[in-house]
């Protein structure tokens, strides 16, 4: 059974760090894109970041552009988001997603969900 396992959420100061990983189980990695998307509250679900499945194409939303790096490890079957200089906007559960699909993974069909990992950032 395909599984996504989101963890490495937590509470964070403002231009404070966290790294989510995304696990991956039932399923070859290698054949999906991979992103990560994040919902606020009251806020609709919005896309944070993707990674192809190669891991040669990625994208970011401007948003987070430039603090934010997505990586994957294939042999290890783990997609990382890397989240740096934390915002007080940044706050949501941020999930993962896995698309088989090729070439770009940006504003794409995901069709497995994680449950998501809670990011707090506050003072």
């Amino acid at each position: 059974q395909l599984q996504l396992v989101e963890s490495g959420g937590g509470l964070v100061q403002p231009g404070g760090s966290l790294r989510l990983s995304c696990a991956a189980s039932g399923f070859t990695l290698d054949y999906y894109a991979i992103g990560w998307f994040r919902q606020a509250p009251g806020k609709e679900r919005e896309g944070v970041s993707c990674i192809s499945r190669s891991g040669g194409i990625t994208n970011y939303a401007d948003s987070v552009k430039g603090r934010f790096t997505i990586s994957r490890d294939n042999a290890k079957t783990t997609v990382y988001l890397q989240m740096n200089s934390l915002k007080p906007e940044d706050p949501a559960v941020y999930y993962c997603a896995a698309a088989p699909i090729w070439g770009s993974c940006w504003h794409r069909r995901y069709d497995y969900w994680g449950q998501g990992t809670q990011v707090t950032v506050s003072s």
